[in-house]
């Protein structure tokens, strides 16, 4: 304990020391007009999109810091700085792989600068080029999908120009710029509401801060995946409190909810509509407040379709006076906000069989994502109604967008509400689940549905 008492003691000491030269320091009169000494280069290490100068101050008291400044691409000149007593400054800004010149000088206490001192530097692959070197673009349902990597995390901006000319668009050339820092971006371009088989073409480009940007990605006659409404007027829904071979169904009435409320075509809208469904705190088990996060909603869609994606609309339960509601609640709202989806392959020879609203299936659930419902941050109150209205959208494939073999039956699983990071398992409330995809046949052309898994 006493060992421990000491260090403390030196460590403040030091500290005070320290803190008592950077004092003296600054001193220094504000009036002084001697030009500082000249910072001496001892090495520069390129760096990407930049360079790590390794430098001696001048050995004058006068002098507060050294400073790096480079004029960039963008015309604006940018200033990098180090104490005193540091070694070394990180310069960045740097477009390409060529040799640039920037300067080194000195600052004093008053502001004078001392004489520049041009530094020459490769610098290695800037984080632009390497950014555009990890875009993909990949088309998606009525939307196409743009990822990439950023490995220094430096912001950047990612430019897509579309040219719709050759088709039935209104807007015949739209810009969408992407900004972001994360390491992994990834973003859905949706407002591209084209006929079926319409090519269109689009070039993309990376940006930094600095003016920098890269080359064209140049790409033509790219065509998106269409899919469509799946028809609610042959869907079978489990009844209230119901289970398939032990997997409990959602309770669905509780609260002046009902189950069928999900598939009859009406949003919830306002306290005075009312149209949900309410799990009642039944969970997957069947037990009332018991595991009640999750819960199972399994649909008999009437005939086989391949599966493309699904519209989640939450409950509002809200009124004139707070048109928020419960939309995307983080508190008590009830809204599901992640649920996992899921299809029935009745092609497995070794699948269970079912007891599904009587009939027995045979057949092995498969999991084709599991979907968090992103909360939108900075909308005004009134804005959060259209998003409710226009629902939030599930792909069955994230990744990868395709369509699922052909399936009859679906299930909808919900995880958990939207509060606690998605944590919260006051997840009850829905307003109604709305499918996309392709009719592939009848429940009855079974010839049809094999011929899939034997082409």
């Amino acid at each position: 304990m006493k060992i421990f008492r000491y260090m403390l003691m030196i460590v403040f000491a030091v500290s005070v020391f320290e803190a008592c030269k950077e004092e003296g320091r600054f001193a220094i009169s504000s009036d002084d007009k001697t030009v500082p000494g000249k910072p001496v280069v001892k090495d520069v290490k390129p760096l990407n999109g930049g360079a790590r100068v390794f430098f001696t101050a001048p050995d004058d008291e006068k002098v507060l810091q050294v400073i790096a400044e480079y004029v960039a691409a963008n015309g604006k000149t940018f200033k990098f700085s180090a104490s005193y007593y540091k070694d070394s400054i990180d310069v960045y800004g740097m477009g390409d792989t060529i040799e640039y010149t920037f300067h080194l000088y000195s600052e004093s206490r008053s502001g004078m600068k001392s004489d520049r001192v041009p530094v020459k530097v490769k610098p290695l692959i800037p984080n632009i080029l390497a950014v555009k070197d990890f875009i993909t673009v990949r088309p998606g349902f009525n939307a196409f999908l743009i990822d990439w990597k950023n490995p220094l995390e430096f912001p950047v901006n990612v430019c897509v120009d579309i040219d719709f000319s050759r088709t039935s668009m209104p807007q015949k050339n739209v810009r969408f710029v992407f900004s972001s820092k994360d390491s992994v971006s990834r973003q859905f371009i949706r407002e591209v509401n084209i006929g079926p088989d319409e090519p269109f073409n689009m070039k993309i480009h990376v940006e930094d801060t600095y003016g920098n940007s890269t080359g064209i990605i140049d790409i033509k006659d790219f065509t998106l995946y269409k899919d469509a409404v799946l028809p609610k007027d042959t869907w079978v829904l489990p009844l209230a409190q119901d289970s398939i071979d032990w997997v409990g169904m959602v309770f669905g009435n509780a609260a002046n909810g009902r189950i069928e409320r999900v598939m009859n075509g009406l949003i919830d809208q306002f306290g005075d509509m009312n149209d949900y469904m309410h799990a009642g705190g039944y969970g997957e088990d069947g037990v009332r407040g018991s595991n009640r996060n999750k819960w199972n909603l399994i649909i008999d869609l009437g005939d086989y379709y391949e599966l493309s994606r699904v519209i989640t609309h939450q409950r509002h339960s809200g009124s004139q006076s707070n048109p928020i509601g419960r939309y995307y609640d983080n508190g008590d709202g009830e809204n599901v906000g992640h649920y996992s989806l899921w299809y029935l392959d009745e092609t497995v020879s070794d699948g269970k069989t079912w007891m599904i609203f009587g009939e027995p299936v045979k057949g092995t659930w498969v999991n084709t994502s599991e979907i968090y419902i992103p909360i939108p941050w900075g909308l005004a109150s009134f804005e959060y109604p259209d998003w409710g209205l226009r629902g939030d959208e599930g792909y069955m494939y994230p990744d990868d967008p395709k369509f699922t073999p052909p399936a009859r039956w679906f299930r909808y699983q919900s995880l958990s509400a939207f509060a606690d990071n998605y944590k919260k398992a006051n997840n009850n409330c829905l307003s109604e689940i709305t499918l996309y995809g392709n009719f592939y046949c009848s429940k009855d052309d079974k010839n049809r549905y094999n011929e899939f898994f034997n082409r």
